[in-house]
């Protein structure tokens, strides 16, 4: 992957929100991409710093992050269980890092998709069981998709602190 190959969203003006929020989502998913540019699947597997996290695990992560709250943001479903989860944060055998960058590029043009149209941004759905969710809670299509553009943004810091201990190169700066 190069950045010619993932170029980030074109402007679209102020006051278009569904354009805002396809901006935002691009712009995050082109760092975290740029951050894992050029790596070899050994590289991307590595886990250099005391966290188990690595480069591969963290493009996984976001891939399933996009199609969990996509789904959310369509029907108030997000499918997946613990396993899924903990798997998401490492590279398994057999994957490489071409496979989970192509897997994550499909769940970002669904997600665009979704944004796209998806009637009524306002509507809500009750969010899962979980320890993080206070009970009750409902979380808006928005609202979701802003969450989206705060996770990915999220781990593509944590992809940049990995990379500059796997081979010293920094995405910014």
């Amino acid at each position: 992957m190069t950045s010619d190959e993932t170029p980030m969203a074109p402007s679209v003006g102020d006051g278009d929100e569904r354009g805002d929020l396809l901006e935002s989502l691009a712009t995050q998913r082109y760092l975290l991409l740029m951050t894992v540019d050029g790596l070899s699947d050994e590289q991307a597997a590595a886990t250099p710093t005391v966290s188990s996290l690595c480069l591969g695990g963290i493009v996984k992560h976001v891939t399933l992050m996009e199609r969990q709250w996509t789904a959310f943001a369509r029907s108030g479903e997000m499918g997946g269980d613990e396993q899924e989860f903990t798997d998401s944060f490492r590279m398994l055998p057999g994957e490489t890092l071409a496979g989970l960058v192509e897997d994550l590029h499909r769940a970002a043009a669904d997600t665009d998709t979704a944004v796209r149209e998806i009637p009524d941004l306002g509507t809500t759905h009750p969010l899962p069981p979980a320890p993080w969710f206070a009970p009750g809670a409902v979380r808006s299509a928005r609202r979701s998709f802003v969450h989206l553009v705060a996770e990915v943004a999220q781990h593509a810091g944590h992809a940049d602190i990995l990379r500059e201990s796997v081979d010293g190169r920094r995405t910014m700066g």
